[in-house]
C-alpha cells in the first residue's frame, strides 16, 4: 500500500468515527445551539487540537507507552469518566433549573442572562481541547488507527500530512457542523428545545463517564 493509499484510508475511517455520535458530537450541539456560530467553531477547533494532540501521541510511541502502563492508564480514564459525568451534570442541572423555572410565577424567575457566550473564546476552546483529551476511548482509538494504518517505515512528509489531515478533517466537520447549527431560523429552534438537548446531552455524557468509572471498579 502506498502512502497516498495508506492516507486515503487513514481519512475515510477518521471521518465515520467522527460522525458517529459520541462527547465530542454532542458537545458541538448542546453550546452550539445555545451560545451561537462563534462558540460553536471554537469549541471545534479546540476538539481538532485534542485530535492532533492524541494522532501525534500515538505517532511518537507516548500513547502505547501510557496503554501499556495500568496505572497510569487508569488515572487518565479516571480523570475522563470525571470530566464527562461534571460536564453531565450541569448539563442536567440546567435542564433541571429550567424545568423549575417554567413553573414559578413570572414574579419569582430569575433574570434572563444577559450574555450569550460561554465566557470567551478562549473558554470554549479549552472546553473542546479537554472533552477531546480526556476522553481515554480517544486515546485507544488512535492508538489502534495509526498503529494498524500508518507503517513505522513511513517517511516523514507522510507521517506529517497524515497528522494535519486528520486535524483538518476534525476541523471541518465539527466547525461545520457548529455553522449549520448556528443558522438564524435553525438557531431559535433549538433555542426553544434547549432544555432537551441539554437533558440528552447531559444524560449521554454521565452514562459514559459512569460506565467509564464501572469499568475501571470492576476491573
Amino acid at each position: 500500500m502506498n502512502e497516498a493509499t495508506t492516507l486515503l484510508t487513514l481519512v475515510t475511517v477518521h471521518i465515520v468515527a467522527l460522525m458517529s455520535p459520541g462527547p465530542d458530537f454532542a458537545l458541538v450541539v448542546q453550546n452550539a445551539g445555545r451560545y451561537g456560530r462563534q462558540t460553536g467553531v471554537m469549541i471545534a477547533l479546540g476538539l481538532s487540537l485534542g485530535i492532533l494532540l492524541h494522532s501525534l501521541l500515538s505517532l511518537t510511541g507516548a500513547s502505547l507507552l501510557i496503554h501499556q502502563h495500568p496505572t497510569l492508564f487508569n488515572v487518565l480514564q479516571g480523570a475522563g469518566g470525571g470530566y464527562l459525568l461534571w460536564l453531565g451534570y450541569g448539563a442536567l442541572k440546567a435542564t433541571w433549573h429550567h424545568w423549575q423555572q417554567r413553573h414559578m410565577p413570572d414574579s419569582d424567575k430569575a433574570p434572563a442572562a444577559k450574555t450569550r457566550v460561554i465566557a470567551n473564546r478562549r473558554q470554549a476552546l479549552l472546553k473542546g481541547f479537554t472533552t477531546n483529551i480526556l476522553n481515554p476511548k480517544a486515546l485507544v482509538f488512535f492508538l489502534s488507527l495509526l498503529s494498524t494504518l500508518v507503517p513505522a517505515d513511513m517517511s516523514l512528509s507522510g507521517k506529517t500530512t497524515a497528522l494535519g489531515l486528520l486535524w483538518l478533517t476534525s476541523f471541518l466537520w465539527f466547525g461545520l457542523l457548529a455553522w449549520l447549527l448556528t443558522g438564524q431560523r435553525l438557531q431559535r429552534t433549538l433555542q426553544r428545545w434547549t432544555p432537551v438537548i441539554d437533558g440528552i446531552c447531559g444524560l449521554l455524557f454521565a452514562v459514559i463517564g459512569s460506565l467509564i468509572w464501572l469499568n475501571l471498579l470492576t476491573a
